[in-house]
């Protein structure tokens, strides 16, 4: 060691202050291992979670079965989330990780007004189809649990903007833009594209027949 330091090793040392300084730094690493164990378990109560809400929904996923499926029991669950809307926030976070939405924002840069609408269109119905399992059972369900319809609403900004990105450079006023907001509005939802894609149109036709609705509700006076 230079001047001014010491070994802890060094015979020289007080053995209390050796014995304090492993003493500190087993106790750091067992601080450490737990802090591990506990984000573990809990990442495999998410994805457990997840998992489940894909597959039957949010309101028919039990903690018994996210449990079982974690290999935790039930008051372990609780202690990690003792209310849905914690939970509900995990599994969005961690769905959203792994099957981000499209950036519309990449097509801002696009002049013209309907072919950025295309382009955007064309991308949400592609992960609106990838996707659509999880997103129907989540928009069914959050008309009946109350704290999951609270964190979609949060998701009514995003969707807000986007309209603002697509109204840009239409130059509509008054009622016109009122119309073509809410017709743009309505063709981003994944309702719209369910129900286009039931009627058995491609997501190539249903984003052209979209477009063309938010051009007819820009053009009627």
């Amino acid at each position: 060691m230079g001047d001014g330091g010491y070994d802890a090793q060094s015979p020289c040392v007080n053995p209390s202050i050796n014995l304090l300084i492993q003493m500190t730094g087993k106790r750091k690493y067992e601080m450490c291992k737990r802090a591990e164990q506990l984000a573990r378990t809990r990442e495999l109560i998410v994805a457990a979670t997840t998992e489940l809400h894909g597959e039957v929904g949010p309101a028919q996923t039990t903690v018994t079965e996210i449990a079982r499926r974690a290999g935790v029991d039930r008051v372990t669950v609780y202690k990690h989330f003792p209310d849905e809307r914690a939970l509900f926030g995990a599994c969005q976070a961690h769905w959203l990780a792994g099957a981000p939405p499209p950036d519309v924002q990449c097509h801002a840069g696009i002049a013209d007004p309907q072919a950025r609408l295309k382009l955007v269109l064309g991308d949400l119905y592609a992960w609106y189809q990838q996707e659509q399992q999880m997103l129907r059972n989540v928009l069914r369900d959050a008309e009946r649990l109350p704290a999951l319809a609270e964190l979609l609403s949060g998701q009514r900004e995003a969707r807000r903007a986007t309209v603002g990105l697509l109204l840009a450079g239409r130059n509509v006023r008054g009622a016109r833009r009122r119309r073509t907001a809410a017709a743009l509005a309505l063709v981003l939802d994944f309702r719209t594209w369910d129900t286009l894609a039931a009627a058995g149109l491609t997501d190539a036709e249903a984003a052209r027949l979209a477009a063309a609705m938010v051009a007819a509700a820009s053009a009627f006076a």
